[in-house]
């Protein structure tokens, strides 16, 4: 797919590594739709980057919402071909700890919007992508979804982060299969400890902690380096079913 040609929808894409890939794509000559529920931060993007984007205040999680965020993309688009997985939110909390255990409902909105807001939005953006005009090779789309070196080595307290992380990272490969009919690729990034607002306001004792775990570069990753890989694998059409982990050689430590 050339750069140019992306019509895309990107979930989390008013801020952090979704507002890169925003960026990113806009600057390639692409268009981009912003789907966010931080409505603010959405619009002023919106503003800022004029007429190849739009804004669409989206709960990842709702049918309606996710189902009318891409009908709008495809009015102002024409149509749809990239989806960017970006939204999702991180929680802490140990199995059993100080205040007894696990609050089950903090559990249950972690898998609901990491997980199955990721799986709703590929499935109703696949089944309009499925109606594209296929071009020379068969592509009718591309989605990209996010998951967490925690879906691999989770430290303690991210017992229900790494789960929905690591549905995510699990359910790349039979969704791509699924999806190699109707010529729509289907791939994760495992992004490592990038610098986004939710880091950034970690205490610095903690950041110095983390980057002193990761080989190198000896820093955070930064959110335009997850845009990168981002237009590589939009790009390059024999990346397909794969969970790429983007973290430095980073293997995180039990806390």
């Amino acid at each position: 797919m050339e750069l140019k040609n992306i019509r895309a929808v990107v979930t989390g894409g008013a801020s952090g590594l979704g507002m890169a890939v925003v960026r990113r794509i806009i600057s390639s000559g692409g268009m981009a739709g912003i789907l966010d529920l931080v409505e603010e931060q959405g619009r002023k993007l919106e503003s800022e980057l004029g007429k190849n984007t739009y804004f669409y205040k989206t709960d990842v999680c709702s049918e309606i919402e996710v189902k009318n965020a891409i009908d709008a993309g495809i009015q102002k688009f024409g149509f749809i071909n990239v989806v960017v997985n970006c939204a999702g939110i991180a929680t802490a909390s140990k199995t059993v700890g100080k205040d007894g255990p696990f609050k089950l409902e903090l559990f249950e909105k972690t898998i609901r919007i990491n997980l199955i807001g990721t799986f709703n939005v590929i499935r109703l953006a696949a089944e309009k992508m499925a109606g594209n005009n296929p071009d020379d090779d068969g592509e009718r789309g591309v989605i990209i979804n996010t998951a967490s070196v925690a879906a691999f080595d989770g430290q303690m307290g991210q017992a229900a982060y790494s789960a929905s992380k690591a549905g995510v990272a699990g359910m790349t490969l039979p969704v791509a299969r699924d999806l190699s009919a109707y010529g729509i690729r289907n791939n994760t990034i495992a992004p490592g400890i990038f610098s986004t607002p939710m880091v950034e306001a970690m205490p610095e004792k903690l950041k110095e902690s983390l980057i002193s775990q990761v080989p190198f570069p000896k820093r955070f990753g930064r959110p335009d380096e997850f845009a990168e890989l981002v237009m590589a694998i939009i790009t390059n059409r024999m990346i397909n079913g794969e969970t790429i982990r983007l973290d430095g050689a980073v293997r995180m430590g039990i806390k």
